[in-house]
């Protein structure tokens, strides 16, 4: 017996900041993926959120231009302002 598997692509998201860098619990209450500060802790400390690639549970972690999130099954790459 087969089983067909579809692989859902995550969907890549621009992030524009016009600061130096923009703190992880920031970033995910500025895409509108939590709705507190407090919601934005919890699901970082439960390792549901990846920097650059590996989970991060430091909601205070620094997130610079050229640098990814990935929250939710989407990707967001953080770019600064022009």
């Amino acid at each position: 017996m087969r089983i067909k598997v579809k692989i859902k692509e995550k969907k890549e998201n621009e992030t524009v900041i016009d600061t130096e860098f923009i703190r992880l619990d920031a970033l995910l209450k500025l895409e509108n993926l939590v709705m507190s500060g407090g919601e934005a802790k919890s699901v970082i400390q439960d390792g549901m959120i990846k920097y650059n690639g590996e989970t991060c549970t430091m909601r205070g972690k620094k997130v610079y231009p050229g640098d990814t999130v990935e929250a939710f099954g989407q990707l967001y790459t953080v770019r600064a302002k022009s």
